[in-house]
């Protein structure tokens, strides 16, 4: 096993006027360092498309992640899908991407887009075979990976972005990847950069997309750990425990909440110095101690950083903000949406007399909530959680 990580974030927009999605992406884990990535793209639009690129990516994906050989399960889908009598095409197209160990990639394309793979900053071309399986001509890959890879797949509602309204023959993949190559080193996650892509294809079809269009990105990254500390031990006794662990661990630290962050300094022998400027008027200033990575308020920011990471799920539009704000939440949510893999809480029980006003909404279980919820979110996004309480 290597040291690497693979990121992945997809998104779709639907055919103008249309409810469902003619494209899917299904993301299979076969174990903590293999992943199955499926992008089908069903032809047409509407509910017809959406069945036939469901059936396609879950067969695959499915039959991949139990372990049938990569041929068994194409022949199986080419056997599965005809080929329109009236169109002459597929009913539905794919691409899979299989991560294998976190050390290799195979992928096994069907009259989608090609792959792109930006490596050094620059788009790579991927060394191809084509094969014969079932009468469908694929073309398949296997490509060693490499820290700060980058691969972007695509439905073919990317390359006909444009097409008869801003640009006459579409936006061509060379030009996505020119466009893509400006964000290589700029450190967004997999899921922002589908989200930018995707946005940028929406712009070029005037907000009215002609085709149902969908990015899956997979960044590979070293792991980086990360650890959180938020609130104080419900036994006194268990403070040095506590911050002995937390400072014992590898990586970045990251303490939320004034009396635990009191705790800390105290434990290193330091001081809190405390911001006093409100970048965001609704979070807390962050505060600074020699020998931590970051310090902030406690329950106000930790929900904002909630708010943001169920956003990020879904459509992934705060990314406008945390992305590049100074403020606590966005602070945290760089941390751990961007940069960490591997994320160790470290949770204190301890009731806050400041939260027993009974016209303030934050109580204990609010903050086991918040801890609960947040873990969950950072689960789907990939990242490996450890949760400790004191």
């Amino acid at each position: 096993m290597n040291n690497l990580f693979a990121d992945i974030g997809y998104r779709s927009i639907n055919h103008v006027g249309e409810e469902l999605c003619g494209d899917h992406i299904d993301v299979v884990e076969q174990d903590e360092n293999s992943t199955v990535i499926v992008l089908a793209d069903g032809l047409g639009s509407g509910v017809k498309a959406s069945i036939l690129s469901t059936l396609t990516s879950k067969i695959i994906s499915t039959m991949v992640s139990e372990g049938l050989s990569l041929d068994d399960c194409i022949a199986t889908i080419a056997a599965t899908l005809p080929v329109c009598s009236v169109r002459g095409v597929a009913y539905s197209t794919f691409t899979l991407i299989r991560l294998v160990n976190n050390e290799y990639a195979e992928i096994m394309e069907y009259d989608n887009p090609a792959v792109i793979l930006l490596r050094d900053g620059r788009g790579f071309e991927i060394p191809k075979t084509e094969v014969n399986i079932g009468g469908k001509l694929i073309y398949r890959s296997r490509i060693k990976l490499q820290e700060n890879d980058i691969f972007i797949a695509m439905s073919d509602g990317c390359v006909h972005a444009g097409v008869g309204m801003s640009l006459n023959f579409g936006w061509g993949r060379r030009d996505i990847i020119t466009f893509m190559e400006t964000f290589y080193d700029v450190g967004f996650t997999a899921k922002t950069l589908s989200t930018i892509l995707l946005d940028e294809c929406n712009r070029l079809y005037g907000g009215k997309p002609g085709d149902d269009t969908s990015v899956c990105t997979i960044r590979i990254k070293r792991r980086e750990p990360m650890n959180l500390l938020f609130g104080p031990p419900s036994n006194r006794d268990d403070c040095d425990k506590m911050m002995s662990l937390f400072f014992s661990k590898e990586g970045k630290h990251i303490i939320c909440g004034g009396t635990t962050s009191s705790i800390a300094a105290r434990y290193l022998g330091k001081t809190v110095r405390t911001e006093i400027d409100f970048i965001d008027p609704d979070i807390p200033p962050i505060a600074h101690i020699d020998g931590v990575d970051l310090v902030t308020e406690g329950v106000i920011t930790v929900n904002r950083v909630l708010e943001y990471a169920k956003d990020y799920l879904a459509d992934n539009e705060s990314y406008k903000h945390w992305s590049y704000k100074q403020d606590g939440a966005s602070l945290i949510s760089r941390l751990l949406f961007e940069e960490a893999t591997d994320i160790n809480f470290y949770v204190g029980r301890a009731m806050n007399p400041a939260h027993q006003n009974p016209n303030l909404p934050i109580n204990f279980n609010i903050k086991m909530q918040l801890v609960s919820e947040l873990s969950d979110c950072l689960r789907k996004m990939g990242k490996q959680i450890k949760v400790s309480y004191f």
